[in-house]
This record gives structure tokens, sequence and C-alpha cells, in this order.
């Protein structure tokens, strides 16, 4: 045999394969995947600080002018410093002194 010849012998072969591959695939009966564990209980508490990052998240730039986004971002600063800070309730509402402490720049002392 030449080399076009085993060339093109090779070609076909290769496409005979990818076809019956593709039709074994796609003759496949799809299993349903589990999902009983990934959705969430129904009564199970709600985290208000998730609740909150994710209302800020999706109001984009007006974020950082938010107060409330603010003090949920300092929240979960603080739960990233100390794991053992999560709060069970939700966050207190934001006084004209705790709305500019929140937006205060902080100082780090190395």
């Amino acid at each position: 045999m030449d080399a076009k010849m085993l060339a093109r012998l090779g070609a076909i072969v290769f496409a005979a394969v990818a076809i019956t591959a593709t039709a074994i695939e796609l003759t496949r009966k799809e299993q349903e995947p589990s999902v009983s564990g990934l959705h969430r209980v129904q009564g199970a508490p709600v985290d208000p600080l998730r609740a909150e990052l994710i209302r800020c998240a999706r109001i984009g730039e007006a974020g950082p002018r938010d107060p409330g986004c603010l003090r949920a971002w300092a929240e979960n600063r603080e739960r990233f410093v100390a794991p053992g800070s999560r709060p069970a309730e939700r966050l207190p509402e934001s006084s004209p002194t705790s709305a500019a402490a929140a937006t205060a720049p902080v100082s780090e002392a190395r």
C-alpha cells in the first residue's frame, strides 16, 4: 500500500468510528440527575445577610452609595475574618451615625 491509500483508509476508519460514537450517544437515554439534596428545605432559616448581598449585587453601580449595602459588606468582611460571628437575625437598621461609620475608611495598623 502506498501512503495515499493508507491515509484514505485511516480517514475512512476515523469517520466510521466518529459516526458510530455519535449514533450511540444520540440514542442513549439520559438519566435524570438526583436533585433531592440540592433544594433548600422549606421553612429553613433564610440568611438575611446573604439576601442583602444578593440585592446589592443586583443593583449594580448604586451599591457603593447604598448604606444598606455598605453595612452588609462590612458584616460580610467581619464574617470572613471571624467565622464564628455569624449573625442570627437581620442586620440592625442604620442610624445616621452608624451609616457615617460604615462609610468611614478603615485604617490598618501594621
